[in-house]
């Protein structure tokens, strides 16, 4: 098959953001498929280009670099400005690039323009995949707060579906929504994966910081900011002062970082520690080494859907995960006994909690074993891969959508 996939924020294991289309895209190459993704340069991404637009050959996958930087730091304006010209300017590749089906990967939904081009225009079979729910993710962050503007976006939102083959969700949660609010179903899951090879293999001889050592270590990766609660965590620092046992880390960037660190410098919390954007290569090892890791998410029922790359991480580090949201997440980490749920942004009832744990070591061995036994039962990317891939074949294949269900019954891939 020859492959299209649209996504503006590839990026392989040597940056800094999740791998996902780069594994499944690599291993549908091994496989014999033919596979370009187009995409743009994010700032967590280890993607560079000197010319506003050219291709690189990645690992076997060709890759359409447009020279449009994405970062979660600008303004509103100036992101909602840089998916709509990545939606423009990517549309070319969609009329012109031979394929057999067209991937279009969203959030943003704006990437469904070139979907829908693809699709009416140069009749290529469309996967529509869903990152997270948009609009709604935008309204949640005040990103659209013109009523008009939401109107149209939720109608480009439910043409995207329609005319997709299939709708692929990243978890069971987005897929209930879509199915609830507009009634398809030819749907499947494919959460997000992990490498195994990469989480699952313990690092040896790492040197962490001091400040690391000898303590239980709660970990958070990824963006900094109001969705992501880190205020959440630093307030539950400032009440465990006096446990100089556990320590709350986070390592990435975002809105809130710059913020957190001026309020670092006033306090001075030894038990917070605010640390840079690394490589997935480079944070395999902090993740092994802690004691849990944290989701800890706004509560907003949108989020409850979401299907957040760290939580596989941690599961496959085989480190137990609390988090926050009231969703499939909760019902996962109960089912499989590989985590905890707390349900409030009280920071006192937080470190409570984790005062409870820190004072108990009984759980936490056997649940790291759990929580590794289930990544790689669940969340293996070649797995992964090859489930995705055969849903591609049978899509490929058919002059029909991909399936037809009742529309509260979910299906996951996993291989």
């Amino acid at each position: 098959m020859k492959i299209i996939y649209f996504y503006q924020y590839f990026s392989t294991p040597k940056g800094s953001w999740g791998t996902r289309v780069y594994d499944f895209a690599k291993r549908w190459t091994e496989e014999g498929h033919e596979v370009t993704v187009v995409t743009s340069i994010y700032a967590k991404s280890d993607l560079k280009a000197s010319r506003w637009s050219e291709e690189q050959l990645i690992d076997g996958i060709r890759v359409k670099v447009l020279n449009l930087e994405i970062n979660n730091k600008q303004s509103i304006l100036r992101r909602i400005w840089t998916f709509l010209v990545f939606a423009v300017w990517s549309s070319w590749y969609a009329l012109t690039l031979p394929a057999d089906v067209v991937v279009a990967s969203s959030g943003p939904i704006t990437v469904g323009l070139p979907g829908l081009l693809a699709r009416y225009v140069r009749g290529r079979k469309l996967v529509f995949e869903v990152r997270d729910l948009w609009p709604d993710t935008a309204i949640l962050m005040e990103a659209l707060p013109n009523k008009l503007a939401q109107k149209l976006a939720y109608w480009f939102e439910r043409q995207c579906y329609r005319a997709a083959h299939l709708i692929v969700a990243l978890s069971p949660g987005i897929q209930q929504n879509i199915a609830k609010r507009y009634g398809f179903t030819h749907s499947i899951s494919v959460p997000n994966a992990t490498n195994l090879d990469l989480f699952g293999t313990p690092v040896p001889s790492v040197n962490l910081p001091d400040a690391l050592s000898g303590k239980k270590v709660v970990i958070y990766t990824g963006n900094i900011g109001a969705v992501n609660n880190s205020g959440l965590l630093y307030e539950t620092a400032k009440v465990l002062q006096n446990r100089s046992d556990i320590v709350m880390l986070l390592i990435g960037d975002g809105q809130m970082k710059q913020a957190l660190q001026d309020q670092l410098k006033q306090d001075a919390l030894p038990n917070f520690l605010l640390y840079d954007l690394m490589p997935k290569n480079e944070l395999v090892a902090y993740v092994q080494r802690a004691w849990l890791a944290i989701v800890p998410l706004k509560r907003a029922p949108l989020l409850d859907t979401s299907s957040p790359n760290k939580l596989m991480e941690a599961l496959a580090a085989g480190v137990p995960v609390i988090q926050t949201t009231e969703g499939w997440i909760k019902q996962f980490l109960e089912e499989h006994q590989c985590g905890f749920t707390f349900s409030s942004d009280d920071p006192n009832e937080l470190a409570n909690l984790l005062i409870k744990l820190a004072d108990d070591p009984a759980w936490r061995q056997p649940m790291g074993q759990r929580a590794a036994r289930v990544a790689r039962h669940l969340f293996d990317k070649n797995q992964l891969a090859i489930g995705y891939l055969t849903a591609l074949h049978h899509v490929c294949q058919s002059n029909e959508r991909y399936t037809n269900r009742p529309a509260d019954r979910t299906q996951w891939v996993s291989g």
